[in-house]
């Protein structure tokens, strides 16, 4: 690349993180011309032409990038830090290219209208509410659990297959798309991540590549936790960037599902976030609800805490304190707290009348 280029592209780094700074103020504008313009006809493109490789084109990416990153830094540590007014607009430009494909490719969404508008929903709700919501969670919960196990003691199992438990969760998305045309999924682009070890480690579930459009699952969770983790991860591709929102259109696609597992795996991730946010606002209420589950379905609670438990280590924190401030630096403003806004859209808009199992 000639260098009048390449000091162009390094001048336009700074200016696009201020134009995209302004831009995160116009919500209505991303909405209506990237979120429902032109990034559907992109994601699309993306999905139906990754989607055939077999495996993830964005983990082999990722990988190149670490290399290139540990060779830059070889090179720099080698030459001391020499020639600076050669490598800085280099680094600079490699900058510029790789923060403008995030954003056309995947990042605007983060900057699209709240979710709660776009449903014409309210986002803030009193703790009676989320009583009643808990309430019926637990009743539909406790409904479905006896209709997969004999007795309420037991455990529910999952005995699928990743790659099933992949082709049912797209089936999810295909049975709600008449009923919400904005969740219609063309392109199928769900692939399990070779770095599903360091993941667990990490301690997460899942990404999504904003540079190749893939969801990416961790296959060595629990397959209890797949159905929502692959649909929390099909939303993201659908442009819901806000892991919140995610997680609410998991809910929504895994409860409306018309496999039994799938309704199990979404009831019981909605009645976990409620109870969780009535022990922070009413602890002997949350307690005593707590009392109505089936014992079986806190074995499957209890199943996952243990396995994360069994994968704990000391530079997990430091991996959740770094994705904390990716999230505030992209319009999240209060990290990885700001899931508990999956509560608020759970009460406004699950009310008793579209709860069913």
């Amino acid at each position: 690349m000639k260098r009048k280029s390449i000091l162009i592209l390094a001048v336009l780094f700074p200016v696009q993180i201020i134009g995209i700074n302004i831009l995160s103020r116009y919500s209505d504008f991303v909405e209506q011309y990237y979120s429902q313009g032109l990034y559907p006809a992109i994601s699309q493109v993306m999905r139906f032409s990754l989607g055939i490789i077999p495996f993830s084109l964005g983990d082999v990416l990722y990988a190149v990038f670490i290399l290139l990153a540990i060779s830059w830094l070889v090179r720099r540590i080698t030459q001391r830090f020499r020639r600076p007014k050669i490598w800085i607009p280099d680094t600079l430009a490699a900058l510029s290219i790789i923060y403008f494909c995030f954003h056309l490719f995947w990042g605007f969404n983060y900057y699209r209208l709240p979710l709660h508008k776009n449903l014409g929903i309210e986002s803030e709700y009193t703790t009676e509410k989320l009583i009643v919501l808990t309430n019926n969670l637990i009743d539909s919960s406790n409904k479905l659990h006896l209709e997969i196990v004999p007795n309420d003691s037991l455990k529910v199992i999952y005995d699928y297959s990743k790659k099933e438990l992949f082709d049912i969760t797209l089936e999810g998305y295909k049975n709600i798309q008449q009923e919400f045309p904005e969740l219609t999924y063309k392109g199928q682009a769900l692939k399990r991540s070779v770095y599903s070890l360091p993941l667990t480690y990490m301690g997460f579930n899942g990404y999504l590549n904003p540079l190749t459009n893939e969801a990416q699952v961790n296959t060595i969770i629990l397959p209890y936790k797949i159905p929502t983790t692959a649909s929390h991860e099909v939303g993201h591709q659908l442009g819901f960037a806000k892991e919140n929102e995610a997680n609410f259109i998991a809910c929504l696609v895994t409860m409306n599902h018309p496999n039994i597992h799938f309704r199990y795996s979404g009831y019981t991730f909605a009645l976990s976030y409620c109870l969780s946010e009535l022990f922070r606002r009413d602890r002997p209420q949350a307690e005593k609800l707590l009392k109505r589950i089936n014992p079986g379905i806190i074995k499957n609670y209890r199943e996952v805490d243990e396995f994360w438990l069994k994968h704990q280590n000391p530079f997990e924190p430091v991996f959740k304190a770094t994705y904390n401030r990716y999230l505030i630096a992209n319009n999240q403003a209060d990290g990885m707290k700001s899931y508990s806004y999956v509560v608020a859209l759970l009460v406004n808009y699950f009310d008793e009348s579209r709860l069913k199992t």
